[in-house]
């Protein structure tokens, strides 16, 4: 096994340990879309850090995720949950949301809309600016 394929086995490792916790927290329903009796799978929050971090985790359904790394196939009727998740008392959901929101405001109204409505705390907003500044 390859160097690189040991590190990616010992991270996918690390962030299973986390399943029950993300869980808990988001009651088994997705963390984006509300959706629940969907297969859930972890979602790490750009900027990703070195080593895993449950505070950079979401806990989303494969819809969602599919659509977060393939922004081709954007539906952009289905990302109208993010009028919930957007306030979220969780830091990462939030900044997930919003960095969905800032990606969908170009070519739909609601979600430019939602970004003029939502006040972030200031440790979140530097993290949606680093998250921007990644890529």
């Amino acid at each position: 096994m390859s160097k690189g394929s040991e590190k990616h086995q010992a991270r996918l490792s690390e962030l299973n340990g986390f399943g029950k916790d993300l869980a808990r927290r988001c009651k088994s329903h997705c963390e984006l879309c509300d959706t629940h009796g969907m297969k859930l799978v972890i979602h790490e929050v750009p900027p990703v850090p070195k080593d895993a971090d449950f505070e950079h985790c979401i806990f989303i359904c494969e819809r969602c995720q599919e659509q977060i790394e393939k922004p081709k196939a954007l539906d952009i009727n289905y990302w109208h949950c993010l009028h919930t998740s957007i306030w979220s008392e969780v830091p990462a959901v939030q900044v997930m949301a919003v960095l969905m929101a800032k990606r969908l405001s170009e070519k739909a109204d609601f979600a430019e809309e939602l970004l003029d409505q939502v006040y972030l705390e200031e440790p979140i907003n530097q993290w949606i600016e680093e998250a921007l500044n990644e890529k």
